[in-house]
């Protein structure tokens, strides 16, 4: 992120409250490579940090008082107390941000209040966790001027909290642990079980390979109730398998797993998933870790047919993306993230590049499908103070 965002972002917060801000934070939204509706499962994901972030400038207040202001909703600042915080009384943006403080101060920390202004350049609705980047700016920034002391898992869990508890929404850890801990040049191989990290040298520029992010346009915003029907079915999954979660089904004991389930056919579908999603996980892990990164390709087809056709989170749009990706010659391709819309990911030959992005954009326009946006995906850096 460049010197002249954060400044940018400054002079607005000065222009807002009328003196300079304590300090500026970025933190970015996350692309995942593969293990996709693992994490709430116990299971292995590995996403990867975008250069797209949410940047905040922040105070500290003593009084009590929240104060937020976005550059991209065109709203006034908005006014809270913090004594005055309560999970799902705000259905607005604004949820996001004074949900953490509320996970803050439930947790014990002392955040006696806050003048924030945010700017985002993480798409919206494209399933590259925009809000968790904005949960984890601001966490980082009030654990920086609070002196909190807080590690980047601990920021990740508390902003997991505030989105579960007081937006109401059931996510993973995935993505928040994504935007506070990931490293540049590198994909994060997480455990959600025990937040275990390792971080995996992940740098196609350098093997003259590109990985693409085709933001479909289409926002999933039926998605919440399409994925608390997926969560519910998994957790039916273990309790009829006898664990305490699906991370606990062997990939070697699976076929037999899913005999045991008998005439439960939805259920069957996503047991397959999440259990040859964990081992595609690790398989990958083993691939970059050995040096042959182009043979993640064919995995991450395996990835994106299991989702379409296991978990059914996919649609036309992600489909087509895929499907033209392959066709023009991609490495692998995938959708990711949530599903019912968002983006796909396309691993490529650098040379390939442009023949498969034109493809993908004829394909769309002979659909009647609205244009998609596509850009390079980089591994970049986590959260972290700018200025």
């Amino acid at each position: 992120m460049s010197e002249a965002v954060a400044g940018a972002v400054a002079e607005r917060f000065t222009q807002l409250y009328g003196s300079e801000p304590e300090g500026v934070w970025a933190a970015p939204g996350r692309v995942n490579l593969i293990g996709e509706h693992t994490d709430y499962n116990d299971g292995f994901v590995m996403p990867f940090a975008l250069p797209h972030t949410a940047v905040a400038a922040v105070s500290r207040r003593e009084d009590g008082v929240l104060r937020l202001h976005s550059a991209d909703t065109g709203a006034d600042v908005v006014e809270l107390r913090v004594a005055d915080l309560a999970p799902q009384s705000d259905k607005s943006w604004t949820a996001y941000p004074s949900g953490v403080v509320w996970a803050l101060r439930e947790a014990g920390h002392e955040v006696t209040g806050a003048d924030v202004h945010l700017a985002s350049t993480v798409p919206s609705g494209a399933g590259l966790s925009s809000s968790a980047a904005l949960e984890v700016v601001i966490a980082l920034a009030l654990n920086d001027l609070f002196s909190l002391g807080l590690r980047g898992w601990q920021l990740a869990r508390l902003c997991q909290r505030a989105e579960n508890v007081y937006v109401g929404a059931p996510v993973g850890i995935m993505d928040q642990t994504a935007a506070a801990c990931c490293e540049a040049g590198h994909a994060l191989f997480l455990d959600t079980r025990d937040l275990s990290q390792r971080q995996i040298p992940f740098d196609l520029a350098a093997e003259g390979m590109r990985l693409l992010v085709v933001d479909t346009q289409v926002k999933h915003s039926h998605s919440e109730g399409e994925y608390g029907k997926r969560r519910a079915g998994c957790e039916k999954g273990a309790a009829l398998l006898g664990v305490d979660a699906l991370r606990d089904v062997p990939y070697a004991d699976l076929d037999a797993a899913l005999e045991r389930l008998g005439d439960e056919e939805e259920v069957r579908r996503l047991v397959r998933h999440v259990v040859t999603e964990d081992e595609r996980v690790e398989r990958v892990v083993a691939l970059l870790e050995s040096g042959d990164t182009r043979a993640i390709g064919p995995v991450l087809v395996e990835g994106h047919a299991s989702l379409r056709d296991d978990f059914r989170i996919s649609c036309p749009e992600l489909d087509l993306v895929v499907d033209t990706a392959l066709a023009s010659g991609a490495l692998g391709a995938r959708m990711t993230g949530g599903g019912f819309g968002g983006s796909a990911i396309v691993l490529a030959e650098e040379s390939d590049v442009p023949a498969i992005t034109k493809s993908v954009e004829e394909a769309f326009a002979a659909a009647g499908f609205t244009a998609p946006r596509v850009f390079e995906a980089v591994p970049s850096a986590g959260a972290r103070r700018v200025r």
